[in-house]
């Protein structure tokens, strides 16, 4: 009998961390760059492009912070800044510490907290605190080497990540000290536990540091930030066993230089047409930022049972009764205390929810552009009715819908109670004129009869009403309240609408029938419309009695 071997098991590799990331950048045998970034979104973009790691610049985090960069920014503010930048990237951040933003005490605290915020290293440099920038003045005073040797060891003896880098940076050539001096700063630094050397200067070429390197040899990797020998090719650095290239401040200067001209072009131009063209998209922000991640991630979390609710709003008649006021505009946009009809009643109706509107228009459509809605167009207005306008609208019947009339304002709670209704449809009636003569009213209503009468009892939903009837035609004692062109409809309710409209179209109604004819059918049909009571608290708007009222009404 024989036995096979047993298949050896694939384990993946362990990821590096992004100290262990930055600690392989300084002891590559290749040339590494970081790029700068002073922001979670300019951290991200240096990834995008492809940078193995990040400088988290003092100077560009202050600048951007709107300070100087002498410390004006205390070391807990960056660190805010450095834990956005962390969050966004996977690529491993070196962060500019400045002096150690104090003593040998103020370092250690400052090492932790960057190994909590998962930063991968912090070069600190030999100057007093608080710090000036290595650009401005000269012979600025440098700390005493043996300080500065006590910050290195405390550093790292506060160290969370064994790979965790400390980057001593030597500015004995910036204040005028000379090689020597550089020279015996490094080889104190790298005793008392530098992980790398940070050689400065601010000559217009490469010839000190290159000197530096050549007399340190590769005792232990050396970075330079040429940003004023920027005309040095790279691959001198390369040659001359550099390890670490910084390209220091270049997004910040950039993003100035940007913002500087876009402003200027806005402001003299008062407008976007031609910058529009030149700044990134609003799309390409949301890519960035992640946006489809997120979507992807509440289709996983979210396990609400709410559903969307959409709105349509028939709008499609002049209103004549209103005169001259609907000569060059509809009925739904005249003017009520400042804004038009239509946009008071989409404000209400986004405010219960309800914020995918669409609104079928006809006379003077080109007025209808409200930016929050989606129209749709019955161009054939003047000859037909409000089933014909609702079948416009059809491919947006889906799902729980409101449907209204584009001449109506009502209060927000109705909106609320309809969509609380649990039937396949319901109705908003207005009981006030029950047990009198709606005929009186010297107007046309929608009359409606339903299963019983308003009580204003409060208990009266465990016996909601429903339609019987509804129609101009019903006879007074029939009638128990006025349909205010206000409903509700479930799924099921939306699906049995359309069917009717489709048998409509069939019959050759389609094209005269109004909202009662299609409800009317519908019940006639066998289909139950619930009736929601109200009391008053809406108003429609006909005429330049029912105008002057809803002014007061809003």
């Amino acid at each position: 009998m024989t036995t096979g071997a047993k298949p050896a098991l694939s384990i993946a590799p362990t990821p590096l961390s992004k100290a262990a990331q930055l600690r392989r950048e300084l002891t590559s045998p290749e040339l590494s760059f970081l790029m700068e970034a002073h922001s979670g979104l300019s951290a991200k973009i240096v990834e995008e492009a492809g940078f193995r790691g990040i400088w988290a610049s003092g100077l560009a985090v202050s600048a951007a912070l709107g300070v100087r960069d002498s410390n004006e920014a205390s070391w807990t503010q960056v660190l805010e800044i450095l834990e956005f930048m962390s969050d966004a990237t996977t690529i491993p951040i070196l962060v500019d510490g400045d002096t150690g933003y104090g003593n040998f005490n103020n370092l250690r605290r400052l090492v932790k907290k960057l190994c909590q915020h998962d930063i991968a290293g912090v070069c600190i440099e030999d100057k007093l605190f608080p710090k000036t920038n290595s650009f401005i003045g000269e012979a600025q005073p440098l700390a005493e080497i043996e300080e500065f040797c006590g910050k290195i060891k405390a550093g790292k003896d506060s160290q969370l990540d064994d790979d965790f880098s400390l980057i001593a940076r030597i500015e004995a050539l910036i204040a005028g000290w000379g090689l020597d001096e550089a020279l015996r700063r490094a080889e104190a630094y790298h005793a008392a536990g530098a992980d790398a050397i940070l050689i400065h200067s601010k000559l217009a070429t490469a010839d000190e540091v290159l000197t530096f390197k050549r007399d340190w040899g590769d005792r232990c990797p050396v970075v330079i930030v040429p940003t004023m020998y920027y005309e040095t090719p790279t691959e001198t650095f390369s040659r001359a066993g550099i390890s670490m290239v910084i390209w220091a401040n270049h997004n910040l200067r950039a993003s100035i230089s940007a913002m500087r001209d876009v402003c200027r072009k806005i402001y003299e131009e008062q407008g976007l047409v031609t910058i529009e063209g030149e700044v990134t998209s609003i799309q390409d922000v949301f890519e960035l930022m992640g946006n489809q991640e997120l979507a992807e991630a509440e289709k996983r979390y979210l396990t609400s049972t709410r559903k969307e609710t959409h709105g349509i709003v028939i709008a499609a008649s002049r209103g004549g009764k209103l005169g001259d006021l609907t000569e060059n505009q509809p009925k739904c946009m005249v003017d009520i205390r400042g804004k038009p009809l239509l946009r008071r009643l989409v404000s209400t109706l986004n405010k219960g929810g309800v914020r995918n509107v669409t609104v079928v228009r006809g006379y003077k459509k080109e007025k209808i552009d409200l930016p929050s809605i989606t129209t749709v167009d019955n161009d054939s207005y003047d000859t037909t009715g409000e089933a014909y306008s609702l079948s416009r609208a059809l491919p947006h019947m889906e799902g729980d819908c409101i449907l209204s009339y584009g001449d109506i304002l009502f209060r927000r709670f109705i909106l609320d109670a309809l969509l609380a209704s649990t039937a396949d449809m319901v109705l908003a009636v207005d009981a006030r004129g029950q047990g009198h003569d709606f005929h009186d009213a010297g107007r046309n209503v929608d009359l409606v009869s339903c299963t019983r009468p308003f009580s204003g009892d409060y208990l009266e939903e465990i016996e909601p009403a429903a339609v019987l009837k509804i129609g101009n035609d019903l006879s007074s004692n029939e009638v128990h309240g006025e349909w205010i062109g206000l409903a509700r409809t479930n799924a099921r309710g939306s699906e049995i609408i359309r069917k009717q409209l489709k048998v409509m179209e069939k019959a050759g109604k389609l094209e005269t029938a109004t909202l009662l004819d299609i409800f009317s059918a519908i019940i006639d049909a066998g289909h139950h419309i619930a009736a929601l009571y109200v009391t008053g608290h809406w108003l429609d708007v006909d005429d330049a009695f029912d105008l002057a009222e809803a002014r007061n009404f809003t």
